[in-house]
């Protein structure tokens, strides 16, 4: 029963909370205080409407919202979500466009487990899906796996990825974005050992921890400062009654967003605070910028226990990936024994996440690749979550994994690309 207690007490402070702002909604919208006008009631109303939504999101799991896309033939094709590999901690998600002749660039796009759900990467799927087919691991909230379903942590993960790549075969490209990192090149050197013809054309890793100690942050000193009896006692808990996953051990999604928060208090208090004031003046809108952001942000999921303490303890404190001493399933993969897959690094100047230098340490593992199977972009100015998403990856990251991605694709295309790329690097 341990944390079980705590979980559903979490759990009954927010719906608590979701109630009073629906309930100072109601009272402060009756008509009849128009009766007799206060600004008082208008901020009650607003503050209201925001408390209730923002603690109602909490528990939803955010809507991918890609209904179509516009083709080269200046039409809207229709986007359909379909899972093509359904597993119990997440799937394998397809974005199928009908109506167009099927893309060349088959692109695994590797979501991080890390709190926030798939759909973090909205937009960058919706910038990939004009020029690629696009699939999506999608991981399930762990409060709504039942404890039959056994344990989850990095080695499972790691299992899922190369899975996942050996259904969509040897001519795709893989995208892995921050968590997912280590784990995607752990397994792609898996499979250059065990299933060679499985492997992918390219990985590009995105601002992901390969050696937390090259560039240490804020989230590598707490790794570091807290043991791991610590972090169990403090972080994980039991999934309460009302859930399918009763009694499995999380660290819950309610707790990590409290972390999240605290990060940039400041910066979340002034923007609830102009909210409500927009609200009460009349000048709120459903999808204004203000929601579009916390509806995503505030949605989190709870982890599982194992996958969450495995994470800190072999890829953090002992640095497996980084030393080239991670085991999956019992074997000991070897970086070296990449050969074939073409790896570029992608990095922001201003990553407070995965500083640079924690992921650029890959290429020094990959002592099996030539020269120029190899690369680097390192974003200026751009932070964590501008290196997947926003301006600087739409204008200036996603062209460069584009060219990439073409450069190493073979056949025909793939040397026009090659010719294309040298020429520019001049």
């Amino acid at each position: 029963m341990k944390g079980m207690a705590t979980y559903d007490l979490m759990e009954s402070i927010r719906n608590t909370n979701e109630w009073m702002g629906a309930s100072a909604r109601a009272f402060a919208s009756y008509p009849v205080w128009g009766l007799a006008p206060n600004p008082m009631f208008k901020v009650m109303s607003a503050w209201g409407r925001v408390t209730e939504r923002s603690f109602a999101r909490m528990v939803i799991k955010p809507d991918w919202g890609i209904a179509s896309i516009v083709g080269e033939d200046g039409r809207d094709h229709i986007i359909e979500e379909v899972v093509e590999v359904a597993r119990p901690f997440g799937d394998l998600l397809r974005f199928k466009v009908h109506g167009r002749p099927e893309k060349k660039r088959r692109v695994l796009l590797c979501a991080p487990m890390s709190g926030h759900y798939s759909t973090l990467l909205r937009s960058t799927v919706s910038s990939l899906l004009p020029d690629c087919e696009v699939w999506v691991t999608d991981w399930h909230n762990a409060r709504d796996i039942p404890v039959s379903e056994g344990k989850f942590d990095i080695e499972d993960y790691s299992i899922y990825l190369m899975d996942f790549m050996r259904h969509m075969g040897p001519d795709t490209h893989v995208i892995a974005v921050c968590q997912p990192v280590p784990l995607a090149l752990a397994a792609t050197a898996y499979l250059a050992e065990q299933d060679p013809d499985a492997q992918p054309r390219t990985l590009t890793l995105i601002g992901g921890p390969i050696d937390p100690d090259a560039a240490p942050t804020e989230v590598t000193d707490f790794g570091r400062r807290v043991t791991m009896g610590q972090l169990e006692h403090l972080a994980i808990q039991r999934v309460g009654f009302k859930n399918k996953g009763v009694g499995r051990l999380v660290y819950p999604g309610l707790l990590q967003l409290g972390g999240f928060i605290s990060m940039n208090m400041d910066r979340h208090a002034q923007a609830f605070a102009d909210k409500i004031s927009a609200e009460a003046r009349g000048e709120g809108g459903e999808r204004d910028k203000h929601n579009r952001f916390y509806d995503e942000y505030l949605s989190v999921m709870d982890m599982t226990a194992e996958f969450y303490l495995s994470t800190v303890e072999r890829i953090f404190k002992d640095r497996e990936i980084a030393r080239n001493a991670f085991i999956v399933d019992g074997h000991k993969v070897d970086f070296s024994k990449i050969t074939n897959v073409a790896v570029k690094i992608v990095e922001g100047e201003k990553d407070d996440i995965s500083a640079p230098g924690q992921c650029l340490a890959a290429l020094d593992l990959l002592t099996g690749l030539q020269p120029e199977q190899k690369a680097s972009h390192l974003e200026p100015g751009a932070g964590h979550y501008g290196i997947f998403a926003g301006k600087s990856w739409r204008n200036n990251i996603r062209p460069l994994v584009m060219e990439f991605m073409d450069a190493h694709s073979g056949g025909d295309d793939g040397q026009k690309a090659r010719l294309t790329l040298a020429a520019s690097n001049g």
